[in-house]
């Protein structure tokens, strides 16, 4: 797999799709990282860490939903394998004038465009989610 993040980001797109209730994934720190920062904004329930059958680490996310719609209306990958997307903390972009979140990678851990402003450090826009 190449893109490890877009795959999680596809998986959670589809099962809302379907009205899933949760979807599972494979483990890694990165996709934990940006789990936590979808469960700190709200977009998800959370998420459990486990293992599958061959002891392979795996993701149970559980989904949110508002009157049966769901929470996460739009998720983009921006920075994909074969075009990293750098951006100084003056260029974060602010997603659907501050409704949204951009999920940045930086020196400092994976965080939200709010709290890369705050902290004042800029890295790699992973995804952006409305």
């Amino acid at each position: 797999m190449n893109d490890p993040i877009g795959d999680m980001l596809t998986r959670i797109r589809n099962a809302q799709l379907r009205g899933k209730s949760t979807v599972s994934t494979p483990g890694s720190k990165l996709r934990a990282w940006v789990l936590d920062v979808l469960a700190d904004e709200g977009y998800i329930r959370g998420y459990e860490s486990g293992t599958d059958t061959n002891g392979h680490p795996t993701l149970e996310i559980s989904l949110k939903y508002f009157d049966g719609t769901p929470v996460i209306r739009e998720l983009k990958r921006v920075s994909k394998p074969g075009r990293r997307v750098y951006m100084g903390v003056k260029d974060i972009p602010s997603v659907r004038q501050g409704l949204g979140v951009s999920i940045v990678s930086t020196p400092k851990g994976v965080m939200s465009d709010a709290n890369a402003r705050a902290a004042n450090v800029g890295g790699e826009v992973l995804c952006t989610v409305f």
